[in-house]
């Protein structure tokens, strides 16, 4: 995953020394931790407490002789959304707020990031004028307009619903375009059968396209060679991966529509002896924690599990959901705003508001072995970890309980029977004792909660 820079203050950070606003150890701390957690230098100097958020603007602002607009109480011209996409929109820290003849004139965090402005100008065919613009603002602009033109809501999954994504592949299409709404038309189609892992591996006439359902790989078609590399390559694009390396394995994050709603899905590359095999695992919007629990006693006892230190488990098969409901998890306790929340993940699959979301990034050692050692330091009041799997960090993080942390992690049981045959293994008889609640996905409208009382009896220990 690329580390995310701002040219700006890259350009500039030993101004702030020189004009006595942090000091050189400052700087250089700063640095580390904007490469630890992937996040830009003027996001760690303001995160630590270095620099106020206001005192970043007003240096960037007279150094750069830039505008600034103060985004709280402005109103955009939403006719001027569809010159800058949803994706770049959160990529770049970029929002449109007016155009005059040819001339976009667009809030950005970084006005110095050439390559995001050349990126607009290509696909807004105008001229761009950047002023500057807190990123926090921007990111709000962000999600308070684009998710009104581009509300939540629920996908149909009808399966017979005759659409074939090699319609858009045999259009007489000469457009640049072409290959985007191939990717597109792909993704559409797993969503609109239900399909949450798509796969593209090397087939002697070209990239096998094949949905996963049940367990099983199911062919929908094939990529013809000419058109692989183009499309291997615009799929990286997309994804923030780089497009020119194939020999090694590389992990992104792809943002795209589909009808009224933005998906995200987790885009993992690896080589293979057929040529490069690309793995896309599709992620639904959360839904509230009250229309995937509808049993009022049971959504009280996992609200009340959120409130106190302890293990909330969240179970079931693959594909069953669990992220899903996990996310749901988080939005709730984020509600009251009261909670340092973080979280542990190979990737973010949606922004969760109140939720301090981290990313490993293996380019720089942030892993987590290096993240259990630090996130303490944080003072983390509830914690989310992705796929632990080694007895050590389940022993690690479960006696984090004893220093008042509430933790919630996933555990992969196709049924109750293979949960009770895993969970009797003794590495885990540390994890028993500190679980509050338990949530199992028996299937997308089917979950049961346990409380510790009926937990224990069932699970022993």
């Amino acid at each position: 995953m690329n580390t995310i820079t701002n040219k700006t203050l890259e350009t500039l950070k030993y101004d702030l020394v020189r004009e006595g606003l942090v000091q050189f150890e400052v700087v250089e701390q700063a640095e580390e931790i904007a490469n630890a957690q992937n996040i830009n230098i003027g996001q760690a100097l303001v995160n630590s407490g270095f620099l106020t958020e206001e005192q970043l603007i007003k240096f960037l602002e007279s150094k750069l002789h830039t505008p600034f607009v103060n985004l709280d109480d402005y109103d955009l011209d939403v006719k001027c959304l569809k010159y800058i996409n949803f994706s770049d929109a959160r990529r770049y820290k970029i929002i449109p707020l007016f155009k005059i003849e040819n001339t976009l004139t667009v809030a950005m965090a970084d006005p110095r990031d050439l390559f995001a402005i050349d990126r607009i100008m290509e696909s807004a065919e105008c001229e761009i004028d950047p002023v500057l613009a807190s990123e926090e603002s921007i990111l709000k602009k962000i999600d308070d307009y684009y998710k009104t033109e581009i509300s939540v809501g629920n996908i149909s999954t009808d399966a017979n619903s005759g659409y074939d994504w090699q319609d858009e592949l045999h259009k007489e299409d000469l457009s640049d375009n072409h290959i985007q709404k191939i990717i597109r038309a792909i993704l559409k189609q797993a969503i609109l059968e239900g399909i949450h892992e798509v796969t593209f591996q090397g087939e002697e006439d070209g990239l096998g396209v094949n949905f996963k359902k049940h367990g099983v790989l199911e062919n929908k078609g094939v990529i013809p060679t000419a058109l692989v590399s183009l499309f291997s390559a615009k799929l990286k694009t997309l994804s923030e991966l780089d497009p020119s390396v194939s020999e090694v394995p590389q992990l992104g994050k792809l943002c795209f529509k589909v009808d009224n709603i933005i998906v995200i899905a987790s885009v993992s590359t690896f080589p293979t002896i057929m040529g490069e095999r690309i793995f896309l695992k599709i992620y639904k919007p959360p839904k509230a924690l009250d229309q995937i629990i509808t049993s009022k006693t049971e959504l009280t006892e996992v609200k009340q599990a959120l409130e106190k230190p302890g293990i909330i488990i969240v179970c079931g098969s693959s594909l069953s959901g669990k992220t899903h409901v996990i996310y749901s998890l988080l939005l709730e306790a984020a509600k009251s705003n009261r909670k340092n929340i973080m979280t542990l993940e190979s990737i973010s699959k949606y922004e969760l508001k109140g939720v301090n979301q981290c990313e490993f990034n293996e380019n720089v050692g942030f892993n987590m072995d290096k993240a259990a050692r630090f996130i303490e330091f944080q003072s983390p009041d509830m914690i989310y970890l992705e796929g632990i799997k080694s007895k050590e960090a389940f022993d690690y993080f479960s006696s984090l309980v004893h220093n008042d942390k509430t933790i919630i992690m996933e555990f992969m049981a196709n049924n109750m029977d293979d949960l009770r045959a895993k969970m009797a293994f003794s590495d885990f008889d540390n994890l028993k004792s500190m679980i509050t609640d338990m949530i199992f996905i028996h299937s997308a409208n089917s979950i049961e909660v346990f409380n510790r009382e009926i937990l224990q009896k069932y699970l022993g220990g």
